[in-house]
């Protein structure tokens, strides 16, 4: 198995770097809006995406795929034993379309279910962040690791805020900025949730939760995360799940659990609350 996804890696390695050219030299393109506000999609989204999926294919035709654009059409499918790759050809298209190089391209494996394989690049800077399981985690071909904070008052904390937008999740995100803001040294909100995972594996940042994404935002970086010993789990207290990817990633375990007993704190005043405007009848 460890031979065959080398060679599932050295296949989709080239690939994504000249993908990732494809974004360097973009220009006169339209912008679409999605579902939300914030969700914009370009022609290199689309392109990119078929591009890795039709070389892919040819390749190993049994092969699954689970793309953010393609599931925009035909949905999310499910996710089975089978190899899966989970692709997102531009995670900060808002960023992208700004010119703001916080943009990046990413490609996760998954066989039997478990996450084997992924590939982030960041064409801008120049930063290719790799990892299979149990071989560890590699920036430019150096092996990385998380800080190793167990502080959480040291804490440089990658929160995003823009995902509040949604009615839905509004609240959970304000309650929890609320507690947060009074322990953590710092907040920063990137806008680009693959390489916010791929920062708490280098350490740049030292943990990162986000409630509300997809697949295709968790499928590379959460393995780079726990590849560069750092820790991730659901933030809602239930196991990870890549299907359902609200996580919070984090240098340490100890660090970790410091962030969820302050969240738990706030999403418990969040539900109090809730239920006593749906007691109180004027």
């Amino acid at each position: 198995m460890c031979d065959q996804i080398q060679e599932y890696f050295d296949f989709v390695l080239p690939l994504v770097k000249e993908s990732g050219k494809e974004l360097l030299t973009a220009e006169n393109y339209d912008v679409e809006t999605k579902g939300f506000v914030y969700d914009l999609v370009t022609i290199y989204d689309r392109k990119i995406e078929e591009l890795l999926i039709k070389k892919i294919k040819q390749r190993w035709p049994n092969h699954k795929f689970i793309g953010e654009e393609e599931s925009e059409v035909n949905g999310i499918g499910n996710l089975t034993d089978d190899p899966t790759w989970i692709i997102d050809p531009i995670d900060g298209t808002g960023n992208f379309i700004r010119k703001l190089k916080i943009t990046c391209i990413s490609i996760g494996l998954v066989i039997n279910k478990e996450q084997t394989l992924g590939i982030v690049y960041n064409p801008f800077m120049d930063e290719l962040y790799t990892a299979i399981k149990g071989q560890g985690a590699y920036l430019n071909g150096k092996k990385m690791n998380t800080s190793g904070l167990k502080d959480i008052g040291k804490a440089i904390f990658n929160y995003e805020i823009s995902i509040a937008r949604k009615p839905s999740y509004y609240d959970l995100y304000m309650y929890r900025f609320k507690h947060l803001i009074k322990t953590v040294l710092g907040f920063r909100s990137l806008g680009c949730a693959v390489l916010g995972l791929c920062y708490v594996a280098d350490g740049r940042l030292d943990a990162y939760q986000c409630d509300g994404l997809y697949p295709w935002d968790a499928a590379a970086g959460v393995l780079i995360v726990r590849e560069a010993g750092g820790y991730v789990c659901d933030s809602r207290g239930k196991e990870f799940n890549l299907m359902d990817p609200n996580f919070l990633a984090s240098a340490t375990k100890t660090l970790s659990d410091q962030f969820m007993v302050i969240e738990r704190k706030a999403d418990e005043e969040r539900l109090n609350a809730r239920n006593a405007k749906q007691e109180f009848v004027p």
